[in-house]
């Protein structure tokens, strides 16, 4: 399957140049000419299926064209080794619990795809060294990392804000070491991301490196996202709750969303979408006025949705030909501050004993005061709340368990360099690890 730029002005690209490059020429983000729809057959009896098996079929979908079938089935039971249950939470919400990888956040779908993806590209055409830049705001980076940690011919940097990650967060990926290198960044998720977008664009520095991106722009990370909304739909049809399925999304870079947007294309019945922001509001004062806005990003309590430029709403708009009016018929928008999302934890754990992260909590609270009679709604809670334990301790005053997988991060030693906002500086680091 071909590719194109969100821009419009980049020449056309195979998969394997989409994942390699990450980002088109133009700055614009890559989509696939066409989204096969799944057959109704599918559908039919998609209850009767395994994780593993509903994605198989959503992969070759995407991916079959260019990767052999028995490859992209075991680079789909490799990143499927864990579970992810749909838990129910009051009598019409539901929580689709995304945590159960090995950095108990969402991303370890994406991440763990990609790394193997990659590789498998990396070893077909006997490429040297790929380097990876990621700019994350707390999971993404966790999961990456982890993700593609000791997978041969490939460097990942991961850039993150000083200070504005949890502990646990930033232990996930500096304490890792061998082929993953952090970059402790003195600025914003923005100005991280500005930095890896800036470093794509320039010519000596990708003669010099062969770079790429696993951040939700590459497709590579962001599709295979689309597993969870086909597996939870399969989930609500074996409880017979199928019909009139609302989906809500917590929502940052917007790639998660954007998957779940390519499954409803696909042939999902799911009735409509939100997208739930914290005080980081750019998309929901699109929906409201129809001009998108960017600005600088306000840190909250639910971090990894403190995005000001969110970079999936390129591929949302380019999904719906630039129809404001397209947009808002499908997708929704809620927004919360620290103040209600802390409300909003406390009070579902006081009443139905059910522990919400704060991005979780924006998800539940959006479906609690939007869901309409005979809708059934599933929130996406994306991370362990144990990776932000001292914000949800302090809501909930009560203690929370920290599970092994995260303890055992915490045993390790931080290693991160300090890297200024400045894209000259990071230049020259990158050219200095280009002469080593």
């Amino acid at each position: 399957m071909k590719y194109y730029s969100t821009n419009k002005q980049a020449p056309e690209a195979t998969l394997e140049e989409a994942v390699v490059r990450g980002l088109a020429s133009d700055k614009g983000l890559f989509m696939p000419f066409s989204i096969k729809p799944l057959p109704q057959a599918f559908y039919d009896s998609i209850d009767t299926l395994g994780f593993q098996e509903i994605a198989c079929r959503v992969a070759d979908a995407f991916f079959g064209e260019d990767v052999p079938a028995d490859t992209l089935k075991q680079i789909v039971y490799d990143t499927l080794s864990f579970d992810v249950p749909l838990v129910k939470v009051t009598d019409d919400i539901y929580s689709l619990e995304l945590f159960h990888g090995p950095t108990l956040a969402f991303k370890d779908v994406g991440g763990r795809f990609m790394a193997r993806l990659l590789g498998h590209f990396i070893r077909k055409e006997g490429k040297k060294q790929v380097n990876v830049l990621v700019a994350t705001s707390g999971d993404t980076g966790s999961a990456v990392a982890n993700g593609f940690l000791g997978v041969e011919g490939i460097h990942v940097y991961v850039l993150y804000p000083k200070g504005k990650v949890s502990d646990i967060q930033e232990k996930q990926f500096t304490t890792l070491g061998r082929n993953i290198t952090a970059l402790e960044v003195d600025g914003t998720f923005d100005d991280c991301q500005a930095l890896v977008k800036s470093a794509f664009m320039d010519k000596e520095l990708n003669g010099r490196l062969l770079l790429t991106s696993a951040n939700s722009i590459n497709v590579a990370r962001f599709l295979p996202q689309a597993f969870y909304y086909f597996h939870a739909y399969a989930q609500l049809k074996r409880a017979g709750r199928a019909d009139n399925v609302v989906i809500c999304v917590p929502s940052g870079n917007f790639g998660n969303i954007t998957a779940g947007l390519f499954g409803k294309r696909m042939g999902l019945p799911v009735k409509r979408f939100i997208a739930s922001n914290n005080r980081n509001d750019i998309f929901y004062q699109f929906l409201r006025t129809g001009v998108y806005t960017p600005r600088p990003s306000i840190a909250t309590i639910a971090n990894a949705m403190d995005v000001g430029n969110p970079s999936n709403f390129a591929r949302v708009l380019d999904l719906y030909g630039g129809s404001h009016a397209a947009i808002a018929a499908e997708i929704s928008g809620a927004t919360y501050t620290d103040e209600q999302i802390a409300e909003t934890m406390k009070t579902v754990w006081k009443q139905k004993h059910y522990l919400l992260d704060p991005h979780g909590a924006c998800g539940f609270r959006a479906l609690s005061e939007s869901l309409r009679p005979g809708e059934t709604g599933i929130f996406l809670e994306t991370a362990h709340p144990a990776k932000f334990k001292d914000t949800v301790e302090g809501i909930i005053g009560e203690t929370v368990a920290i599970p092994e997988k995260l303890q055992a991060f915490m045993r390790g030693e931080k290693q991160s360099l300090p890297m200024s906002k400045e894209f000259a500086d990071f230049r020259e680091y990158l050219l200095t690890v280009s002469d080593m």
